[in-house]
């Protein structure tokens, strides 16, 4: 079955992924953009997390990504912050995505828990992000997969709930460290809602997103 980011969202808040204009530019981050080496994020692979293997074999992009694009998963906004609950975030992710949308993997390339716990989604996503020079085709943002390097924050970020510090610390850190890897401009940081009729990344974090383009790029 086709990957169609469109299921995704009726599973999850019964959204839509409809292409939006003028935010689809490459963005590369110039040398003053990188004064600084930003460090490899922990990351917990597929395998440390239990991950299935997909149905099929990923498909890689033979390019960088020209943009990140934040979303939100719509699940619980839990309490338990580990890294146990980490992990079975990402399999509730992977298993809504195999099952319910009958996609071969999960859709994000990463995930970042409440508790600051950052995992990869898509097999294959933390070989590509070290290598710096091909990523993985997710299934996130109709008409962006082959363009955006998709993250997705556990829990649901409407206005009456914020994101945790720790997971803020952690998605920033995600995000230079890939900006730096791939050389995108902090500017070209986006929420899924920007190319799309969604509410993701949901609108306490969508109104975060400038502050996030700001605190990655004092970090690179």
């Amino acid at each position: 079955m086709t990957e169609n980011p469109v299921t995704r969202r009726a599973v999850l808040g019964g959204l839509t992924g409809i292409a939006a204009a003028g935010l689809t530019g490459v963005g590369v981050a110039s040398a003053d953009d990188l004064t600084t080496t930003v460090a490899a994020p922990e990351i917990i692979g597929c395998a440390g997390w239990g991950a299935r293997r997909p149905t099929s074999p990923v498909d890689i992009v033979g390019h960088r990504p020209s943009k990140i694009i934040v979303h939100h998963t719509v699940t619980a906004n839990t309490s338990d912050r580990s890294k146990a609950q980490a992990k079975r975030h990402a399999r509730q992710v992977q298993n809504i995505h195999m099952n319910s949308n009958g996609w071969r993997d999960t859709g994000y390339l990463f995930l970042v828990s409440r508790g600051g716990f950052i995992t990869e989604g898509r097999h294959r996503s933390l070989e590509m992000l070290r290598g710096g020079r091909r990523f993985v085709e997710g299934a996130h943002t109709s008409g962006h997969n082959t363009t955006g390097f998709g993250v997705a924050l556990e829990g649901s970020y409407h206005l009456s709930a914020p994101v945790p510090d720790r997971q803020w610390r952690a998605l920033v850190h995600l995000c230079a460290f890939a900006c730096q890897k791939y050389g995108i401009a902090p500017r070209k940081i986006y929420g899924h809602r920007d190319f799309g009729a969604t509410a993701c990344p949901g609108d306490r974090m969508y109104r975060r997103l400038a502050d996030l383009r700001e605190a990655v790029r004092r970090r690179l």
